[in-house]
């Protein structure tokens, strides 16, 4: 079996390398290549690769190429984790929004737009290349924004299946809160990309025992503050929101925090200079404990796990993932990208059934639905008018002012990566 990541000199990639190495009876690879044009980079994380298998005794090569076409040769599966502008764009676009008074951040809101901007073309254009020269492959998206990039996928009638890593994040959670191994934890996560709530949290499976109620009893003060939301707020919904949630119930006060402190682009930069000095030392065989401070956690047991069950025969598990609706949700469109628990085998992810929503979910999922399909016609198409459409109907933006200015300053920042403005 051949995995092929693009964006493999990512410092990203040791986490996804280390779970590939500790679960290779789970997935069992005899090729790992990594694919970047970045090459002093991938030359760094491609010789910690290398050590992680050998002290693993993972008895699999890792290769490296800047080559897309050779790197994803013959692979069963392409997973996608790339950066388009790096984090120098990522830096834009936690800033310019806050001039307009709107939250700077890189998956929503309009920095989210820009990066679907400049990323859509780009995975696109991946995609193709990799259907042209090996149509069975899967394709595995962890590049955000993950729901409007695998619409995109999926539209354009790619194998495609994308991968978040906040339900396994609250599943990891809740686990060691409830004192039970994780795969005794069943979510019932619902929602679209960085917009799920957690309806239930169920003990041996979809049909097990929803220990919600006790788990914000007696655990609500904790879960909150991962969250960096009021407890009382967690208690009225009766559920419990993902991180990203917070943009949108305590957008002002995120927006004068994101104001008064270093961006988290800023942050991740420092933090990967310091890990590619690490990485360098030919002593490291392990991912350093640095790498937690990154982000994406349980990336690489997310990834296996979708991996294996979309590869080996017999393989079917349950896992929160993005994919088409399908009726699903029955108040979005079919071909709607939403983010849910699914069955996962050889054929894809079949979405379990959702009980009936509340509302105040109904509500916010259809409007930011709404949102991304005009997205994905900006992505598409280029535009200022279909720019200035999708801002508009953002609701984190939804004013005509802001939109204009908003529009005008993405455009601005982003004429580089964008060949239509």
């Amino acid at each position: 079996m051949k995995l092929a990541v693009v964006g493999g000199g990512s410092t990203y990639t040791p986490e996804l390398v280390d779970g590939f190495a500790r679960l290779r009876e789970v997935l069992p690879i005899d090729e790992l290549t990594l694919i970047d044009p970045a090459a002093e980079r991938l030359e760094l994380v491609g010789g910690l690769a290398r050590r992680i298998f050998a002290r693993q005794g993972h008895p699999g090569t890792v290769t490296t190429t800047a080559d897309l076409d050779a790197g994803v040769d013959g692979a069963d599966a392409v997973l996608l984790q790339l950066r388009v502008g790096g984090q120098a764009a990522r830096e834009r676009d936690e800033t310019w929004p806050l001039e307009c008074g709107c939250v700077g951040q890189e998956t929503t809101g309009a920095g989210g737009l820009a990066k679907a901007l400049r990323t859509v073309p780009v995975v696109l254009d991946i995609a193709e290349r990799v259907r042209r020269g090996n149509p069975h492959a899967w394709i595995i998206d962890f590049t955000n924004p993950v729901g409007i990039v695998t619409r995109a996928l999926l539209a354009a009638g790619h194998k495609a299946v994308g991968l978040c890593n906040v339900a396994i994040g609250f599943q990891r959670k809740f686990a060691r809160l409830l004192d039970v191994a994780p795969a005794e934890v069943h979510l019932d996560h619902v929602g679209l990309n960085h917009l799920t709530w957690e309806l239930g949290v169920r003990l041996g499976g979809p049909d097990g025992t929803d220990v919600l109620p006790r788990l914000l009893a007696e655990h609500g003060e904790a879960v909150a503050d991962d969250l960096h939301l009021p407890r009382t707020l967690v208690d009225r919904l009766g559920v419990v929101p993902s991180y990203y949630l917070r943009y949108y119930y305590a957008h002002d006060e995120v927006v004068r925090t994101q104001r008064d402190k270093p961006t988290r682009a800023a942050e991740v930069a420092a933090l990967e200079r310091q890990l590619l000095q690490m990485y360098a030392d030919p002593a490291l065989d392990t991912k350093p404990e640095l790498l937690a401070r990154r982000g994406g956690a349980y990336y690489s047991e997310a990834a296996v796990d979708l991996a294996a069950s979309l590869l080996r025969e017999g393989g079917s598990t349950h896992q929160a993932v993005n994919t088409l609706n399908r009726g699903t949700l029955p108040f979005l469109p079919d071909d709607a990208v939403i983010e849910t628990q699914a069955r996962i085998d050889r054929d894809g992810a079949h979405p379990l059934p959702v009980p009936a929503l509340d509302p105040q979910f109904t509500g916010l999922i259809a409007h930011v639905t709404a949102y991304e399909e005009l997205a994905l016609r900006a992505a598409l198409h280029g535009g200022r008018d279909r720019v200035f459409k999708a801002l508009l109907a953002h609701p984190l933006v939804g004013q005509v002012e802001y939109a204009e200015q908003l529009t005008d300053q993405l455009l601005a920042h982003n004429k580089e990566h964008l060949a239509w403005a």
